[in-house]
């Protein structure tokens, strides 16, 4: 008969250890719940976290050590700034490589809100945003209204998204 209460208690012993690893490294999406942006920050954490480290949407999808960086590994957006047109861009055609991101992995209007998510809150942990980031030959100039706040708030209808070599 103390057997049987041994089991159980082991078993139930190794089923918390295994419910409190499971739950380990799970972020939290940043946006509010009320916010426009929260539906694009859940589009992201559903269709991006696999390759791309981002907190606004709670991931954590990059290499955060470079070798041990994989080939699917993507862009992490903490530190790196992007324009939504170029995040647009890369949405429907698979990166800039072609090589590894899905092409149209978000399409219609959640690429859109996606792309306007991404690129407001890119970039919080390097700072301002360069000026003139971007580069004409490949026929994106991100302007840099947006990153000029850590508030993202701040910036409300700032963001103008890119300019092509001729405007």
């Amino acid at each position: 008969m103390t057997r049987l209460p041994k089991s159980i208690t082991t078993i139930a012993a190794a089923l918390a250890v295994s419910v409190s690893i499971a739950a380990c490294g799970e972020q939290k999406i940043q946006v509010a719940a009320d916010s426009p942006e929260r539906h694009a920050a859940e589009v992201f954490k559903q269709r991006c976290a696999g390759c791309h480290t981002f907190e606004a949407a709670g991931t954590r999808g990059s290499a955060a050590n470079i070798r041990t960086r994989e080939r699917t590994d993507g862009p992490n957006f903490n530190v790196r700034h992007e324009c939504v047109q170029r995040v647009l861009y890369a949405i429907q055609n698979g990166g800039f490589s072609g090589a590894v991101m899905p092409a149209n992995i978000v399409v219609g209007e959640d690429a859109v809100a996606v792309s306007e998510f991404v690129a407001r809150y890119a970039g919080r942990d390097a700072g301002a945003r360069p000026e003139g980031m971007g580069d004409e030959a490949n026929g994106f100039q991100c302007t840099s209204e947006v990153a000029e706040s850590s508030d993202p708030s701040e910036n409300e209808g700032e963001q103008t998204g890119a300019a092509g070599p001729d405007q």
